[in-house]
């Protein structure tokens, strides 16, 4: 998919033969300090979720040439870490990484939704507020946060309805079907 400045995107992948991506906690944060230098300085981040073989971004991309450029980067920097820490040969993830353009604004809900829900559907933590690698957490602290937290708690109507839609119960099929999406 040819990405473009401005539109919102979902952007995911996972590991090579749907291993590992992370192996330990400070892998969590490395991944997330790479993006943050490689990245995030063309885009504007709205959610996220670090899964142990994969992970989601909730983005809108500022600037496409740069963005590409930084993404790559990204991945290499990471892969070669990862790969040299843990004697790893070849591939980290599968392939390119994946891109699906958000185009309305009930969508906006839904993938922020399904993006903080995938640790509770996964079985890793029963709240989402004790999940460590997810943006969650940041719309409840008032912690400075990189994330676009008031933009996002507007789309909602407020940081009670946020709160409310994020309790809403949907099993990992449901979200599936709505979002029209395959890790594939």
């Amino acid at each position: 998919m040819k990405i473009n400045s401005d539109p919102y995107y979902h952007l995911y992948n996972r590991g090579n033969n749907k291993d590992l991506i992370f192996f330990e906690n400070q892998n969590y944060a490395y991944f997330l300090n790479q993006f943050k230098k490689y990245v995030a300085p063309f885009c504007e981040v709205y959610s996220y979720c670090l899964m142990p073989n994969h992970f989601h971004f909730f983005i809108r991309i500022n600037d496409e040439t740069l963005f590409e450029r930084g993404i790559k980067n990204f991945f290499i920097s990471y892969s070669k870490a990862i790969n040299k820490k843990y004697k790893r040969v070849g591939s980290l993830f599968q392939g390119r990484y994946k891109v699906s353009e958000i185009t309305s604004d009930s969508y906006y809900t839904t993938i922020i939704t399904y993006i903080h829900q995938n640790p509770v559907i996964a079985g890793l933590v029963k709240n989402m507020e004790d999940y460590k690698y997810s943006s969650y957490t940041a719309y409840l602290s008032n912690k400075e946060t990189t994330i676009s937290k008031q933009e996002v708690i507007e789309w909602f109507g407020g940081l009670d309805s946020f709160i409310d839609h994020h309790k809403m119960s949907l099993d990992e099929q449901e979200i599936n079907k709505r979002l029209k999406l395959k890790l594939t």
